[in-house]
């Protein structure tokens, strides 16, 4: 007799991205959906972990992370946003940012809490949320623009809500925040002593000479603030899965309970590697401008075809519409590229609580010229 289960993500299949590749790869389509380059690796980088290896840093790192990274880490942040996290007690080197993300909230969130997230939204935020008996609190993002109505946003805060979640860069949707978003968010979080989780694993890739805005760079939000990071969007690497969090000292020693249970500690040759790449800024500062000639190629294609395209601020995914084309849902459209167009894209609605489809689609363009000139062949021929 089996046993009976009662599963805790009783809605839950298997997610939109294993499924579009699964089904890019049944088909011979160009995998546009998922978020990875198909270019290589920096030989050097490679170099680098190969060097410890062998030398023998093949055991167990600190909990915290090698202690060289986290130097490295503060070193950087304090750079780029002008402000200090110390070494030993708020930095946390991790699995991926989703490990960071998932393991936040795990430490901070109880049942019946409630979380804010903005919709569309990365589809592991509400997992981690329900997993801890807490509760989603959606909020559409408006329109077109998909901006954040923070009258809104103030309306929805109750005396159960513990923590609002923020994407920025924001994946899928290539948004950026703005000055006037975070003195939004400053000001609630302030009157309302409410954590902020920052996800911020696209920082490296906005565009058109706008700059990344990081909860790491208010001091007022300082102790309400965590922050995510992702090495393998970085640096091209999303399969290294290494990423980092960032905390004020009395927050990083929850997130560090359970992150030494959930995972303990993270690839040791791999961290040594990253800290002597980090070495040289512009392995990271030049990024904008390599995705950005990227975008710009993609866009320039695509304008040739039926798709409607407004340039995305940040991140390495463009929203194509195709309201021009067809009038079936976004989910049958994907489908159907990737079936008889062989182009693979996801379709943005599964990222929305409420199923919104507005038509569009994601198109990944980490990608090789050559791949993004034969799919663009593909799309201009729809």
């Amino acid at each position: 007799m089996k046993n009976i289960i009662n599963s805790k993500l009783p809605n839950l299949g298997t997610n939109i991205f294993s499924s579009m590749s699964k089904l890019a790869s049944e088909n011979k389509a160009i995998n546009l959906s998922q978020g990875y380059p198909d270019f290589e690796v920096d030989p050097f980088l490679i170099k680098l972990v190969n060097k410890y290896m062998n030398k023998g840093i093949n055991q167990y790192a600190p909990m915290q992370g090698a202690i060289r990274l986290r130097e490295a880490i503060s070193e950087k942040i304090e750079s780029i946003y002008h402000q200090y996290y110390d070494i030993n007690e708020e930095i946390t080197v991790t699995a991926g940012a989703t490990q960071a993300i998932f393991t936040t909230i795990a430490a901070f969130i109880h049942p019946k809490d409630e979380v804010i997230i903005f919709s569309p939204a990365f589809d592991c935020y509400q997992p981690a949320v329900e997993l801890n008996g807490g509760v989603p609190v959606f909020i559409e993002l408006e329109p077109s623009e998909f901006k954040i109505d923070w009258k809104k946003v103030e309306k929805k805060i109750s005396s159960k809500t513990r923590m609002i979640i923020i994407n920025n860069p924001h994946n899928p949707l290539g948004t950026i925040f703005t000055e006037h978003d975070m003195k939004c968010l400053e000001n609630i979080s302030q009157k309302y002593n409410t954590l902020i989780l920052s996800d911020e694993v696209y920082e490296h890739l906005v565009y058109d000479k706008n700059e990344h805005i990081s909860i790491c760079k208010y001091p007022k939000l300082f102790n309400n603030a965590i922050a995510t990071f992702s090495f393998g969007k970085t640096f091209h690497i999303t399969g290294w899965k290494l990423g980092y969090v960032l905390a004020p000292k009395h927050l990083m020693i929850e997130i560090r309970k359970v992150h030494q249970f959930n995972v303990f500690s993270c690839n040791h040759p791999i961290q040594l590697a990253i800290a002597d790449y980090l070495q040289t800024p512009d392995h990271y500062l030049s990024l904008n401008s390599f995705y950005q000639e990227k975008r710009d190629l993609f866009l320039e294609i695509v304008s040739a075809s039926r798709f409607k395209a407004i340039p995305c601020k940040g991140t390495y995914f463009q929203l194509l519409n195709y309201s021009n084309i067809s009038v079936i849902s976004d989910t049958e459209m994907a489908k159907k590229l990737t079936i008889s167009n062989g182009i693979a894209s996801i379709p943005i609605s599964v990222f929305s609580f409420y199923g919104k489809d507005e038509q569009n689609l994601r198109f990944c363009f980490a990608k090789k010229v050559e791949t993004l000139k034969r799919a663009g062949d593909i799309l201009i021929k729809i």
